[in-house]
């Protein structure tokens, strides 16, 4: 099983130092910040080298840390099953863009395309690449992304009023 640090230094000396923004590799759930860029990259890198062998996607989660952080991001746990070890991926786009945007990692690992999608669905992450990227909970024409910080739910949704 190899550390956190282990698998730092192993993606930056494939991918770069670059790709890594920020880290903190002393609390519970060790975590990379990753820069956009190199997303795919490091996923990648971390799925086919053979003494990392990330094989499981356990988890991805969208984040609004609301208009005053001015980002909005996603949280990839990642694990590899047979090796034993784990790591957090963190990735953020610029909350103020009109889309804010992502690369898609569905071609990595399959899991990926799903929670994207839900991801997309109510926090209006956009996923470059994604193979078929729409809504999945909500109907395609609901005004707005409902886990938004600065979401206002509407009044009324085709003549129904939604007040609850």
């Amino acid at each position: 099983m190899m550390t956190a640090a282990s698998i730092l230094q192993a993606i930056a000396a494939q991918v770069g130092e670059e790709a890594i923004l920020s880290s903190d590799l002393q609390v519970a759930q060790p975590y990379l910040e990753l820069a956009p860029a190199s997303l795919v990259a490091v996923c990648a890198f971390l799925r086919d080298e053979p003494s990392l062998y990330f094989d499981f996607l356990e988890c991805l989660s969208g984040v609004d840390e609301g208009p005053e952080a001015a980002r909005i991001g996603v949280v990839y746990h990642v694990r590899s099953i047979t090796r034993g070890h784990r790591i957090v991926l963190k990735c953020w786009a610029a909350r103020g863009d009109a889309a804010p945007t992502i690369p898609s990692i569905a071609h990595v690992w399959r899991a990926a395309d799903w929670h994207e999608r839900e991801a997309f669905d109510l926090l209006g992450i956009h996923f470059a690449g994604h193979p078929d990227l729409r809504r999945i909970l909500m109907p395609e024409d609901w005004p707005g992304h409902p886990l938004r910080k600065d979401y206002v739910n509407p009044e009324f949704y085709h003549d129904f009023k939604t007040a609850y």
